[in-house]
């Protein structure tokens, strides 16, 4: 859908501006000749309104021009600066919620081709840690968002039981010695997991809803055959620079049948390649990512997310029921 988006604007944008140029430098000095010459011929003895109507372009033609410059300044912002995005599911709660809007910073990862998304000026590369928008790696070219927990080289390993991870560095000595080894794991700072104020709803045959303990209380939400609700823990973890909440659901497993195998290594352990990245969500037991669909290529990558300009409270696919002032700022 962004992407049927940047193809509409790119096409509005460009028909706009043929519009624009031939009425500025065409169309007008064309009619504003004619108004001289007709006025000339009537030794200036002519109705000024016949004149203006000589002089007036066509409307469809004054109307399209006009959309040019609008047109064109959201492109350009929309294509290379800054654009919009919804948060349409819990993968990446607490640090973003469903119904936050967020800016996601389109230069971050170089200055791209709207429609093919490719590079046409570097101007950096994905950071351990930050927070990314990129097209599914499954072609489908839907937009994903996650956190960067794996660079190129990195040795990933899921520890299902303690939900946790390992990240062991490719070797980054130019020592002969270095060849083949690898650096000792990432010290990721885990905090012991805590009480959170969430709760997950499991509803059969429904994707989890997440709640408030407030929330949960004031919808007089309990449990049934059909329904299971979970009390979930938080714990902060550590990605280069950037500290950040991490969710988990006691008492829930990943199904490791459903993990992407990567030829040569264990279920559950990847070793990122070249120019691919290895992306998780924050809710970690609800989170569809890198440990299910695999790497990510660098070209994929759209940009990444900065700020929460608006949110709503909602549940997906519910209408907002109010506005969380309170989330409105940067993203970290």
């Amino acid at each position: 859908m962004a992407n049927l988006f940047a193809i509409i604007l790119t096409i509005a944008t460009f028909i706009t501006a043929i519009f624009w140029f031939l009425e500025k430098y065409r169309w007008k000095p064309a009619r504003q000749r004619k108004v001289e010459e007709i006025r000339k011929q009537a030794n200036g003895e002519i109705d000024g309104k016949i004149l203006a109507e000589v002089g007036k372009p066509k409307g469809w033609i004054e109307n399209l021009a006009s959309f040019f410059p609008v047109l064109f300044v959201v492109f350009v912002i929309r294509s290379f600066i800054y654009e919009p995005f919804q948060i349409p599911s819990g993968s990446m709660m607490q640090t973003l919620l469903v119904g936050d809007f967020i800016a996601v910073q389109k230069f971050s990862y170089g200055l791209r081709d709207p429609i093919t998304n490719t590079v046409l000026i570097s101007t950096g590369h994905p950071k351990r840690g930050e927070i990314a928008v990129f097209k599914h790696p499954d072609g489908s070219n839907r937009d994903i968002i996650k956190r960067v927990v794996g660079l190129p080289g990195d040795k990933i390993v899921y520890l299902s039981n303690e939900k946790k991870i390992l990240i062991y560095p490719a070797c980054q000595s130019t020592d002969n010695n270095c060849v083949g080894q690898r650096s000792e794991p990432l010290d990721l700072h885990y905090t012991q997991p805590q009480a959170s104020n969430w709760k997950e709803v499991n509803e059969m045959g429904k994707n989890p809803d997440f709640y408030t303990i407030e929330q949960y209380k004031d919808k007089g939400i309990v449990d049934s055959n059909s329904r299971i609700t979970l009390d979930m823990k938080i714990q902060q973890e550590t990605l280069g620079e950037i500290t950040h909440d991490v969710l988990t659901t006691p008492g829930k497993m990943e199904d490791t049948s459903y993990f992407y195998h990567q030829n040569g290594q264990p279920i559950g352990t990847w070793v990122v390649p070249q120019d691919n990245y290895f992306m998780m969500g924050d809710n970690r037991d609800n989170s569809g990512d890198s440990r299910y669909f695999g790497f990510v290529p660098e070209k994929n990558f759209v940009g990444r997310a900065t700020t929460i300009w608006i949110s709503f409270e909602k549940q997906p696919d519910q209408w907002p029921t109010g506005i969380r002032f309170s989330r409105i700022g940067g993203i970290h």
